[in-house]
């Protein structure tokens, strides 16, 4: 989740002149699910209202439909959401197309999905004040269309290369 108010990060500033990020501290923001192709360095994501099984589902879905053929193994933490009872049957009926794997709890570093989630809260939201939600998506939307037309890039600061 990008929130609106989780815009502070480390930067600088000359001394006596302390930059300000104001807010209005009203917990909105953009819940946002994604998938990093290793192979391409495309990346996909959705924007939800909700983080919950059926936006899971529907991500699933879409992935799917966004490669129509061969087999897709996704990377995944172990939230809730991954292990929901409303995707059994899904996940059952596309077993042969579509995978899942889980991280070992506790390991972020292990999953290239926080790295792009780093990467674009660095990017568009650290230290800038959106004064409406919409601002937030556009930014992120902005930035999501900018590296997907840099795969080259997303490859080499997210993925190992062997």
């Amino acid at each position: 989740m990008i929130r609106d108010y989780q815009a502070i990060g480390c930067t600088w500033f000359l001394r006596g002149h302390q930059r300000k990020i104001p807010t209005y501290g009203q917990h909105k923001g953009v819940k946002l699910i994604g998938t990093l192709d290793y192979e391409t360095g495309r990346i996909i994501c959705t924007e939800e209202g909700a983080y919950d099984a059926a936006a899971f589902l529907r991500f699933l879905e879409r992935t799917l439909r966004e490669y129509p053929t061969g087999k897709i193994v996704m990377v995944l933490d172990n939230a809730r959401i991954h292990h929901a009872k409303l995707i059994q049957s899904f996940l059952e009926e596309n077993a042969r197309r579509l995978a899942l794997i889980f991280l070992p709890p506790y390991s972020p570093q292990l999953n290239l999905m926080e790295g792009v989630w780093k990467w674009l809260k660095e990017s568009v939201i650290n230290n800038v004040f959106f004064d409406h939600v919409q601002k937030i998506k556009q930014s992120v939307r902005g930035f999501l269309a900018d590296v997907n037309e840099r795969p080259l890039e997303v490859i080499d600061r997210l993925c190992v290369r062997m």
